[in-house]
């Protein structure tokens, strides 16, 4: 029987980190699960990553509004959310 190391889960979070970090400023697709089989789907741009949680600024869509969200990268690891990167008509899926 194969032995798991504790720092799987820890490396995993900081290569996702390291993949969301390369597109800071960029118009991201975020899905997000909030149970009971509700989910929200905005659009926005990925302001700033921190160490443990990464921000998303979603512009009001009725008035000049700016709200300001905050996830974890284990939200992204437990697929909780889901973020793609819109980049000049092509699609990519941070996981």
């Amino acid at each position: 029987m194969a032995s798991r190391n504790p720092l799987d889960g820890k490396n995993q979070l900081q290569e996702i980190r390291k993949n969301i970090e390369g597109y800071v400023g960029q118009k991201i697709v975020l899905k997000a699960n909030k149970g009971r089989k509700k989910t929200t789907v905005r659009e926005g741009i990925l302001e700033e990553t921190y160490p443990s949680i990464f921000i998303v600024r979603i512009d009001g869509k009725f008035d000049d509004s700016v709200r300001r969200v905050s996830y974890s990268y284990s939200d992204i690891l437990t697929e909780t959310v889901e973020i793609t990167i819109c980049n000049d008509g092509e699609e990519t899926r941070v996981s």
